[in-house]
């Protein structure tokens, strides 16, 4: 997924991970997200100059998924995938929707990712990553201004 992630976002990402899988997969999950999201916020920078709101469609098969950012600063997320099953290859289907709140969390932003239609657990996580990446990819498109796209002049 964070593969997905990362190719759609047109990132260039390298991840390396050593977890306490032998326990279970939350905190390697949970960590690898929050790392992420901190990265992202210390690559994006300063907000200035930057679309700011972004939506992404993606459809996987008989799935589609969609996903909203705004780089607000203000971090929330409402993620509804509505997976059934217990996991996808070693991932429990239930760090999935954690794994877009901590990323959200430790990015500062307002994430909200929906899966509107399908019904292959896979094809809606990773459509999902992939409505995620290109959402964050408008987002952080640059504007022809240098202002800090807020009413209040900060973010």
């Amino acid at each position: 997924m964070y593969h997905a992630l990362s190719k759609h976002a047109r990132w260039n990402l390298n991840l390396k991970c050593q977890g306490d899988l032998h326990i279970d997969d939350h905190h390697t999950a949970e960590d690898t997200a929050i790392a992420l999201g901190q990265a992202f916020k210390q690559a994006l920078g300063s907000p200035q100059g930057i679309k700011r709101f972004g939506t992404g469609f993606a459809p996987l098969d008989e799935t589609l998924s969609r996903a909203v950012v705004d780089i607000s600063g203000r971090p929330f997320a409402s993620i509804d995938l509505g997976l059934k099953r217990e996991k996808i290859g070693d991932l429990s289907c239930e760090m999935i929707p954690h794994v877009l709140e901590s990323f959200a969390t430790s990015a500062g932003i307002t994430l909200h990712v929906d899966v509107l239609k399908g019904f292959n657990d896979h094809h809606r996580a990773e459509s999902a990553f992939k409505a995620l990446a290109i959402a964050i990819r408008q987002a952080t498109e640059r504007t022809e201004s240098d202002e800090i796209p807020s009413t209040k002049g900060v973010l």
